[in-house]
C-alpha cells in the first residue's frame, strides 16, 4: 500500500499548494477529472470568456443611445467557443503533466474515499495512505431532484448544467435557464446576447437575492427587454415529445407550459462531501454538507487540511486561492519545511461579482442584514448617471451603495452597473484596512472625468459624525 508524506485530493486550488517548501516532500495528486477544477475548466475563466463576447454584442445594441448606429451585431458559438477552449484545454493538460513529470510527486487519476484515518481507496482499485491530507474536492452542481426528466444530466437531450452548456456543437433557438443565482445570470446574459430566446425560471420574488434589494430590482428591471425573466414561478414536470422539451411550470399567471429546445439547470452547487465518506476519516460537516474547518483550515480530524468548495461558505475562485495560500503555509510549518507560526484565515471582507449586462459587484452585508443585526450605520447611493462619465454613457441604471459606521468605517459595498467589479476595489481595499471613508474619498487624487468618481462621491456623501 502506498504511503505519502501529503495527500491533495483535488487539482483545483489545490494543485497550487506546492510552494518551493514541498520540493523534497513525497507528495501525491488524486484528481478523477480535467486538472484546474471547477474554476478552469466547466467555471469562472470560460464563463467569463463567453461573457465578453456577449458584452460587446450588447453594447453594439445600445450604442444607438450615444448616437452611433452598429448594424445588429450577431455572434459566432463555434468560433467563440473554439477560441476559449483552445486555449483553456491545454492549460489543464499542461498542469497534470507538469505534475506527472515530477519526481516527488504521483498523480492518481482516480476517485477517493476515505476508509479510514488517512486512509483512502482508489476507483482504481488502490490503497494509499497519507502523514498529512489535504481536502480540496470542489463542488458540483446540482440537479432537480424532484423533476422527473431534470433530474439527471443529459447533454445529448439537452438537459445541462453548466458542467456541459458551453460546449453545445450549436446554439439552441430557445432555452429555459432554471435558477436566479450568478450561474443562471450570467448564462441568461450570454445566451441572450447571442440570439437565443431565454426564458428565466426563478421560484423567489426576487432574482440575485444575495444582493441589496435595490440592485437586484435593478437588474431585472434591466433585462426585462432582452429575455423573459419570471419570478415566484416553478418548473413542476418536464417532458420530451422526441423534438423538445415542455417544460410545466407554476407561477403567478398559474400552471403554464414552455416549450424548449435545451434546459440549463442552474439551481446551485453542493459540496462534495458524500462522494468523500468524510465521516470515515471523521471529518465532521456543516448541515450543508461542507466540512468544518477552524481559522487555521484544518479539519475536525488530525492531519487534515481542507480547502474551497468543500469547506468554504463562498462557492468564490480568489477565496479558494486564498485558502491555498494559508494551507500550503501550514502544511510546510506541520511537515517540519518551514520554521514558522501557523496563518489564520481572514474573511471579513469577501467581495464578489456577477458578470452579468449591467455586472454587479459587492462585499459585506445588505442593508436588511444590518437592520436585522441591529447594526448602527449610515449609506449613501452614488448613482452613475449623475457623474460626468455617466453622462457620456448615457447610463440608465447604474449605482453605488456604501454602508459605514457612523465614525467612518466602511462595512459594505454594493454596485450595479459598468465595470463595477473594477470600481469597488479601492473600496475593497478600504474596508480590509480600516480606512476612513472620508480620508480615501479626500486624501488622493480621482482622475476627472473617469468613472471612478462614483465611488468618490458615494464615499463623501456618506453622513458621518466627523
Amino acid at each position: 500500500m502506498p504511503h505519502h508524506e501529503l495527500v491533495i485530493i483535488g487539482t483545483g486550488s489545490g494543485n497550487s499548494l506546492l510552494t518551493e517548501h514541498f520540493d523534497d516532500v513525497d507528495v501525491a495528486i488524486i484528481e478523477a477529472g480535467r486538472f484546474g477544477g471547477t474554476c478552469l475548466n466547466v467555471g469562472c475563466i470560460p464563463t467569463k470568456m463567453f461573457v465578453l463576447p456577449a458584452d460587446r454584442v450588447e453594447q453594439a445594441h445600445d450604442a444607438a443611445r450615444i448616437g452611433v448606429t452598429i448594424e445588429r451585431a450577431r455572434a459566432d458559438w463555434a468560433a467563440i467557443r473554439d477560441r476559449i477552449f483552445a486555449r483553456i484545454d491545454p492549460i489543464a493538460d499542461g498542469g497534470e503533466e507538469y505534475r506527472v513529470s515530477q519526481p516527488n510527486v504521483t498523480v492518481y487519476k482516480a476517485e477517493a474515499r476515505f476508509t479510514g484515518d488517512r486512509r483512502l481507496s482508489l476507483s482504481s482499485g488502490e490503497e494509499v495512505t497519507a502523514d498529512h491530507v489535504v481536502v480540496a474536492a470542489g463542488s458540483r452542481a446540482v440537479l432537480l431532484e424532484d423533476v422527473p426528466g431534470l433530474d439527471r444530466l443529459d447533454p445529448a437531450g439537452g438537459v445541462h448544467t453548466s458542467d456541459t452548456v458551453m460546449r453545445m456543437d450549436t446554439l439552441p433557438r430557445r432555452m429555459v435557464i432554471i435558477g436566479g443565482g450568478f450561474v443562471a445570470c450570467e448564462f441568461a446574459h450570454i445566451f441572450a446576447a447571442f440570439g437565443v430566446d431565454v426564458v428565466q425560471l426563478q421560484r423567489s420574488d426576487r432574482v440575485l437575492k444575495q444582493e441589496e434589494v435595490e440592485v437586484s430590482a435593478t437588474y431585472a428591471t434591466a433585462v426585462a427587454d432582452r429575455y423573459d425573466l419570471r419570478l415566484r414561478t416553478v418548473a413542476t414536470a418536464a417532458r420530451y415529445d422526441g423534438e423538445q422539451w415542455v417544460i410545466t411550470t407554476r407561477g403567478p399567471e398559474g400552471e403554464t407550459e414552455i416549450e424548449t429546445d435545451t434546459v440549463l439547470l442552474a439551481v446551485g452547487r453542493t459540496p462534495n462531501t458524500d462522494r468523500l465518506d468524510a465521516a470515515a476519516a471523521g471529518l465532521q460537516t456543516e448541515w450543508d454538507g461542507r466540512l468544518v474547518v477552524d481559522e487555521q483550515l484544518r479539519t475536525t480530524a488530525p492531519q487534515v487540511w481542507a480547502l474551497g468548495d468543500i469547506c468554504s461558505e463562498h462557492q468564490l475562485k480568489h477565496v479558494a486561492n486564498h485558502e491555498a495560500r494559508i494551507v500550503a503555509h501550514n502544511a510546510a510549518v506541520a511537515l517540519g519545511r518551514l520554521d514558522a507560526e501557523p496563518r489564520t484565515l481572514d474573511d471579513r471582507v469577501v467581495p464578489h461579482g456577477v458578470f452579468s449586462y449591467p455586472q454587479i459587484a459587492a462585499f459585506g452585508p445588505t442593508r436588511e442584514e444590518l437592520q436585522v443585526r441591529g447594526v448602527e450605520f449610515v449609506s449613501y447611493t452614488q448613482r452613475f448617471s449623475d457623474v460626468a462619465y455617466g453622462w457620456a454613457l448615457e447610463d440608465q441604471y447604474g449605482l453605488l451603495t456604501v454602508h459605514a459606521t457612523p465614525e467612518g468605517r466602511i462595512l459594505a459595498a454594493h454596485c450595479i452597473g459598468p465595470d463595477s467589479s473594477t470600481l469597488i476595489q479601492p473600496l475593497i481595499q478600504a474596508a480590509t484596512f480600516g480606512q476612513h471613508a472620508h480620508e480615501v474619498a479626500r486624501g488622493q487624487y480621482w482622475i476627472h472625468p473617469a468613472l471612478a468618481e462614483v465611488v468618490e462621491n458615494a464615499l463623501l456623501g456618506l453622513p458621518l459624525a466627523n
